[in-house]
């Protein structure tokens, strides 16, 4: 993903209808207090599942959030499905390296 250059907006919703809204961009990442008008991908997650996903979140934890709706991806379709293709690929190597050991 380190070669990826993404601008992607992320909504961490709190109690009510506190929305905070950030830009990050890649590679770096280099985030912002923003509303990233130029993202190609929205992330929208609650501000207590990203707390705990941003301290100890692995790629398992975060696909998990996305399977089961905690946390939702909207944007250009073949970027999300680029992500999705590169975070397979993380965990089929995660678990090669797992089974050699």
């Amino acid at each position: 993903m380190k070669q990826l250059k993404l601008v992607v907006g992320l909504e961490l919703h709190g109690r009510g209808h506190d929305i905070q809204m950030y830009r990050i961009e890649m590679p770096g990442p280099k985030v912002t207090k923003d509303i990233a008008a130029d993202a190609k991908v929205r992330v929208s997650v609650p501000r207590s599942h990203f707390n705990e996903l941003a301290t100890k979140g692995r790629i398992k934890e975060w696909r998990e959030a996305f399977v089961h709706g905690a946390a939702k991806a909207t944007g250009i379709e073949q970027v999300l499905k680029l992500i999705v293709h590169v975070v397979e690929r993380q965990e089929e190597r995660a678990r090669t390296r797992k089974a050699k050991a």
